[in-house]
């Protein structure tokens, strides 16, 4: 790869779709709904005029993207620019360097995968006018298109509950990803969350709750704060991921904080007024001194009903100074996850005995009860 890649532009989705179809219903909900989750995404607006090529800045957003969501519709393959735009998606795709999800929205993808019916009306008009191995080139792309499983908008009752599925899908993946890259280990993603949506209790109409997540090192409770940030922020008027918050208030007045919240904060909140009436999701990261949480604790103290505060550290001292109750601990079921996984394939095999069992049990007790004791608690 050339030096220009240094300068990729970097977007977590493409979105590839053919305008005339979808722009201003399915397209606008899905980019809205991405944008409102921090999920970079590229959206041209564009349509390829006849005998033009696809600009470079468009490959490179192609290729400088981690998944490329492909909204097949009805005048999506009469369309040469969304075939040239899919040939160099599957191309990146098939290099590995890009993920696919295809979409498959009022048309069948059977019909898709084969080139039948409307398919092929469509490819017999390029064929009438375009170069024969172009059109190759593209009737291939749309068939390994359709062979990767996708999902279909007949299948759902509305599109609000799919798009909802996509982005969710797609901020799993990210988070993952990010986790992987970052060296974290964030397995069981699923059992971590279902313990925390016992402590954000979404449905709550009291006032704010104050949750603290807390873990000695790593990445793990930021990648997982942000994983949750990125879930739950659509059910918020307005919402703030404030990313290391050590790092902002570092050799700054502690006021600097506020007007870093009041800049990055997305939705409908135009002053600290209107905050007053408003369901709020701050998530304040890499918090380390009782100072920064005081300063933030004059914004969202005045936050309205609902409103959920989630504080990230690795200083379990200042959650409890703090008087914060609500607390995660990441460590303690990443360890019980690591037993669990550790006895699941120590027995594996059939021939073990049990009194070998009994000694990894009683092992792997000791080993709780030491953690136990480094962290402050009883076994």
């Amino acid at each position: 790869m050339s030096d220009s890649s240094n300068t990729l532009p970097k977007f977590d989705v493409f979105l590839s779709f053919r305008g005339l179809d979808t722009r201003r219903n399915f397209i606008s909900f899905l980019y809205r709904e991405l944008i409102r989750r921090n999920i970079r995404t590229f959206k041209d607006d564009k349509e390829l005029k006849n005998g033009r090529r696809i600009s470079p800045e468009l490959i490179r957003a192609i290729e400088g993207s981690r998944f490329a969501v492909v909204v097949v519709s009805v005048n999506y393959a009469a369309s040469r620019w969304c075939l040239e735009e899919l040939v160099k998606i599957m191309d990146f795709e098939n290099m590995g360097s890009l993920k696919v999800m295809p979409i498959f929205y009022g048309v069948d993808p059977c019909h898709v995968r084969r080139q039948i019916g409307e398919v092929a009306e469509q490819f017999k008009k390029h064929e009438g006018r375009e170069d024969h191995e172009k059109v190759l080139s593209w009737r291939q792309a749309l068939t390994n298109l359709a062979s990767i499983s996708g999902d279909c908008s007949w299948k759902w009752e509305d599109d609000s509950k799919m798009v909802e599925e996509i982005t969710d899908r797609i901020s799993k993946e990210l988070m993952i990803d990010t986790t992987r890259s970052n060296g974290s280990d964030l397995e069981g993603i699923d059992a971590h969350m279902k313990a925390l949506h016992r402590l954000l209790n979404l449905n709550s109409k009291k006032s704010v709750r104050v949750i603290g997540i807390w873990a000695r090192g790593g990445n793990g409770r930021s990648a997982l704060a942000k994983f949750v940030y990125q879930n739950i922020c659509q059910h918020f008027e307005s919402h703030c991921f404030l990313e290391s918050v050590k790092r902002i208030s570092q050799d700054r007045h502690l006021s600097h904080l506020h007007e870093e919240f009041m800049i990055r904060i997305q939705g409908e909140c135009l002053s600290k007024l209107r905050l007053k009436n408003q369901k709020v999701l701050l998530v304040a990261d890499d918090v380390n001194k009782l100072e920064q949480l005081d300063a933030l604790a004059e914004d969202f103290n005045c936050f309205g009903p609902g409103s959920i505060v989630i504080i990230t550290t690795q200083d379990r001292q200042l959650l409890i100074s703090a008087g914060i109750k609500l607390v995660y601990e990441v460590e303690l079921l990443r360890f019980q996850k690591v037993r669990g996984l550790f006895r699941q394939l120590a027995f594996k095999e059939k021939d073990i005995s049990a009194a070998f069992e009994v000694s990894l049990y009683r092992a792997t007790n000791v080993a709780m009860e030491w953690l136990g004791c480094i962290c402050g608690r009883s076994g």
